[in-house]
C-alpha cells in the first residue's frame, strides 16, 4: 500500500532523522566494493556477503543496501540465491539493486525477499515502464536510482553516461508515481574523500518538490562527513548509504546512526 500523501509531507517537511543504509555489494558471491563504480578496481571484503550483512544488523543498523554487481554489468540478477538468503538470514529488511531491467528481474528480486526493488538504466530509458511497476508493486517497494557523472546521469553499471540530468530525471519519475531515489555522484564512490556536494542540492530540490525521498550514496570517508550530510537539513534527504567506510572500519554502525541522529529499527 502507498502511503497517504500527508505522511510523505511530513518525511519531506525537514527536521527528520537520516537513515543509515550499510551497502552490501555482491560480485562473484563475495561481498565487495568498486572504485567509481571500475569493475577492475574491486576490493574484496568478506566471503560470504551475509557475514557483512549479519555485522551492520548486529551494529544496529536498521536497513542495507544490497547491490548485484554481476547483475548490473550483465542485466539481468545473477544473484538471487545470496539476495534470498540475505532476506532470509536478516531480521532487518534489504533493498537491492543490479540488473533489473524487466518486470520478471523485479518480480524475482522482490520474491526473493527484497522488501525494495532499485532501477537504474530502465528508469532512465523507460521512466514510464518504472512508474508502472511503482502502481503495481506500490510505491514503497520501488526505488529509482538516479546516478550521475560530471552532473549527468550514468546506467549500465555507470558505464555509459547520457545526456540526462540527474534533477529533469527525478522530474519525470516522480511525476509518474515514483516516491523514493537513490543518487550517488559517480566521481565519489568509494573514494572515502567526502561527499560529493556539488548538485545535491539541486536533486535534492528535486526530490523536495516533489514529495519525494532522496538517499544519498558516495564518498563518505568518516563521521564528519556524515554530520555534514545531516548538517544540510535538506528537506528530502532521508538516508545515507555507506560502504568502504565501514569495511575499512573508519567507524562503526553504532557510531555512523549517531552521527546521522538516526534510530535503529525505526
Amino acid at each position: 500500500m502507498s502511503e497517504p500523501a500527508g505522511e510523505i509531507a511530513d518525511r519531506t517537511a525537514g527536521g527528520r532523522k537520516l537513515t543509515l543504509y550499510p551497502a552490501v555489494d555482491i560480485r562473484g558471491g563475495r561481498a565487495v566494493r568498486l572504485l567509481r563504480g571500475d569493475y577492475g578496481r574491486e576490493t574484496t571484503y568478506d566471503a560470504d556477503p551475509l557475514d557483512a550483512a549479519q555485522r551492520w544488523q548486529d551494529g544496529g543498523a536498521a536497513m542495507l543496501h544490497v547491490v548485484d554487481l554481476d547483475g548490473a554489468r550483465s542485466g539481468r540478477p545473477q544473484n538471487l540465491d545470496l539476495i534470498e538468503g540475505l532476506a532470509g538470514g536478516l531480521r532487518i529488511p534489504v533493498q537491492v539493486g543490479g540488473g533489473l531491467r524487466d518486470a520478471a528481474a523485479v518480480d524475482a528480486v522482490l520474491a526473493a525477499g527484497a522488501a525494495r526493488a532499485v532501477l537504474g538504466t530502465r528508469a532512465q530509458r523507460d521512466p514510464g515502464f518504472v512508474g508502472e511497476l511503482a502502481a503495481t508493486h506500490g510505491p514503497e517497494r520501488i526505488v529509482a536510482s538516479v546516478d550521475a557523472r560530471a552532473g549527468r546521469v550514468a546506467i549500465e553499471g555507470w558505464a555509459e553516461a547520457t545526456d540526462a540530468r540527474a534533477p529533469e530525471l527525478i522530474g519525470v519519475l516522480s511525476g509518474l508515481g515514483v516516491e523514493r531515489f537513490v543518487y550517488t555522484p559517480v566521481e565519489v564512490d568509494g573514494t572515502l574523500a567526502g561527499p560529493g556536494i556539488t548538485g545535491l542540492a539541486e536533486v535534492a530540490a528535486a526530490c523536495a518538490d516533489a514529495e519525494a525521498e532522496l538517499i544519498y550514496s558516495g564518498g563518505v570517508g568518516s563521521l564528519d562527513d556524515l554530520r555534514s550530510l545531516a548538517a544540510l537539513r535538506m528537506p528530502a534527504i532521508g538516508g545515507v548509504i555507506v560502504g568502504r567506510a565501514l569495511y575499512e572500519q573508519r567507524f562503526t554502525v553504532p557510531e555512523a546512526v549517531a552521527a546521522l541522529g538516526s534510530e535503529a529499527g525505526r
